[in-house]
């Protein structure tokens, strides 16, 4: 049975959208949210206590348009998790169709919803669910990082990031071939990965000392260029980074 979190910021709609799952003998559970925030503050509690936890969230039946993070933008952030909910679009627009999709909707509900075809997204996510693989996890590869990008997990190599950007709680890879969003602090990465050459610029920067190109000083100011990005460096981190490139250059 799924355990469901309706996400829609008009009440009547959200109200309408609980009694349908509720009385769908597949649910399990529901709970509601009035916006995206509540409901990332929601999932991340699920997440926390894992697959078969109490606060375990199966599907998410989100709504598209609403004030602040929209529902694209909550299911964007959750292509970063290891294992993120299954995700069912309830809108009254169309136009999203193809936007959903690529980020792996599991189905996509126009309003007014109809009992029967919400069931049927009901139906396709149990089916997901049930046929499901988990893959066990043993020790995590000091080599590559796990990133999950349309409910694909793909593996990163540590060697390819040029520079980690902080994002709350959660950090955005870049690579030259584009970037990812991870949950996990920066602060968690930069314990994790100076042996390895990364160092902090700024409160918002870890970067890949091999992948530094040049070092700008100007007026005072200093910054790196990675690729053809420009990263500001504090000046509390301005000295260890001079002095972390002439030891790397004078190897």
């Amino acid at each position: 049975m799924l355990r469901a979190l309706a996400v829609d910021d008009e009440r009547p709609s959200l109200e309408e959208l609980l009694y349908l799952l509720g009385a769908d003998p597949r649910i399990e559970g529901v709970e509601g949210a009035g916006d995206a925030t509540e409901a990332l503050r929601r999932i991340n509690r699920a997440l926390q206590c894992g697959p078969d936890g109490p606060d375990a969230i199966d599907v998410v039946f989100l709504d598209i348009q609403m004030p602040g993070l929209d529902g694209l933008d909550l299911a964007r952030l959750l292509t970063g998790f290891a294992e993120p909910p299954l995700i069912v679009f309830v809108t009254a627009h169309e136009d999203f169709a193809v936007q959903a999709f690529d980020l792996k909707a599991v189905d996509y509900v126009l309003k007014p919803v109809r009992a029967e075809r919400l069931a049927e997204a009901v139906r396709r996510a149990d089916e997901l669910r049930r046929t499901a693989v988990r893959i066990p996890v043993g020790e995590p590869d000091p080599d590559q990082l796990p990133v999950e990008l349309g409910g694909v997990t793909r593996f990163v190599a540590v060697d390819d990031i040029t520079h980690v950007e902080a994002r709350g709680d959660y950090a955005r890879l870049h690579t030259a071939r584009g970037s990812h969003l991870v949950r996990m602090p920066l602060s968690a990465l930069e314990e994790r990965w100076r042996s390895r050459g990364f160092v902090r610029i700024h409160r918002r920067h870890l970067v890949a000392l091999r992948h530094i190109g040049e070092l700008r000083v100007d007026a005072g100011s200093v910054s790196v260029l990675i690729g053809t990005e420009e990263l500001q460096v504090s000046r509390r981190h301005a000295r260890e980074l001079r002095d972390l490139l002439m030891r790397r250059t004078a190897r």
